[in-house]
């Protein structure tokens, strides 16, 4: 049995736990302790750190599906730990190192200084990172990465070629390397079925840039009025709000993550998938079986990355792409192309 219990923050370490126990057909239960009193023993204990509340980051959502899947595999506790910001990731770091469970799991590089100093300075914890990677990782901190740019290359061929003003744009949280994996190959994949597109990008910024909707939605009108007439939204949980300038500016969009496609039907054509909970299930299961340390890039030849418009359910997703029967059979040819390794997408993170 798998006990999930989410707490907002480190002071709801004192409050105690705020989620059901998952799994279990007595909604009475609230906790893994009164579950393992009643004679439910667990093999393992995982805790997942989420950089901000979850709320309707589909990102973050997608980890802790992960974390519950895993629980459930491995019949091990999880406890999830939100953060509010870069001090209580640190609070809810150490609390989580505190309780000693089998893995400790951060997401994003909004936690990796935190995790790789927490490894260092705690080598019999294990640690797992998914969505990034330390420069010099210690024996006991394992990680998953994705190669979300041969996904984001997809969705720019997509753009090329059902762009009918030429003209394709980006709305990203930050300017920074890590993010240019949803802005410079979406770009070079448009390019590469029209040399003459046009190309724009606008960054989210401010105080919250993963979760600003309305300077999300400010940045892509931005793009419209600019001409675009594709957009990648690349923004995280501000995504909504550049659905709702598609709508609102006559432009269509393009996803991440997971099918976003029915949160805006008619203004979404599609999704650069990043199986996040994939990732993470098959990591703590490395890390429960003694494989520690090292890194698992995942992209398209491994199934990390790919494209909602490529699965078998495109016809049910909502997706527009579906309607473009012949775009999905181009897009599968470079697909297969950039997994043969024929075709290999330059990774703004590392590109000299």
């Amino acid at each position: 049995m798998t006990f999930i219990a989410r707490r907002a923050g480190a002071a709801a370490l004192a409050v105690g736990l705020l989620a059901t126990v998952a799994g279990c057909s007595n909604s009475g239960s609230s906790s893994g302790d009164a579950g393992a009193s009643a004679g439910t023993a667990t093999k393992a204990s995982l805790i997942l750190i989420t950089p901000t509340p979850i709320g309707s980051n589909n990102f973050l959502q997608l980890a802790a599906d992960g974390a519950k899947e895993a629980g459930t595999k491995y019949s091990a506790s999880v406890d999830v730990y939100e953060s509010e910001d870069p001090t209580s990731i640190q609070q809810n770091l150490d609390a989580a190192i505190r309780e000693k469970p089998d893995v400790i799991i951060g997401v994003s590089f909004s936690v990796l200084d935190q995790f790789t100093q927490a490894a260092a300075d705690n080598p019999d914890q294990q640690f797992l990172l998914i969505d990034t990677t330390p420069a010099e990782p210690a024996d006991n901190l394992t990680s998953a990465a994705f190669k979300e740019y041969e996904a984001t290359y997809l969705t720019g061929v997509e753009a090329g070629l059902l762009s009918e003003k030429g003209n394709v744009g980006v709305v990203a949280a930050l300017d920074t390397p890590f993010i240019h994996r949803w802005v410079d190959p979406f770009f070079a994949g448009a390019a590469s079925v029209n040399d003459a597109v046009k190309t724009q990008v606008q960054y989210v910024g401010g105080d919250n840039p993963f979760g600003d909707q309305a300077r999300a939605k400010a940045q892509a009108t931005i793009l419209g009025e600019g001409g675009a007439d594709y957009v990648q939204a690349a923004a995280s949980g501000g995504n909504t709000g550049v659905f709702e300038a598609a709508e609102q500016s006559g432009f269509k969009a393009f996803g991440v993550d997971t099918n976003q496609c029915p949160e805006s039907p008619g203004n979404v054509v599609d999704n650069a998938i990043k199986r996040v909970d994939v990732a993470l299930l098959n990591s703590v299961g490395d890390i429960l079986d003694g494989t520690t340390g090292g890194t698992t890039e995942y992209g398209l030849k491994e199934g990390g990355v790919g494209l909602t418009g490529l699965e078998d359910g495109v016809a049910d997703s909502q997706c527009l792409i579906a309607d473009h029967p012949d775009v999905i059979e181009k897009v599968s040819a470079v697909r297969d192309q950039i997994v043969s390794g024929e075709l290999k997408v330059e990774d703004p993170l590392t590109a000299g």
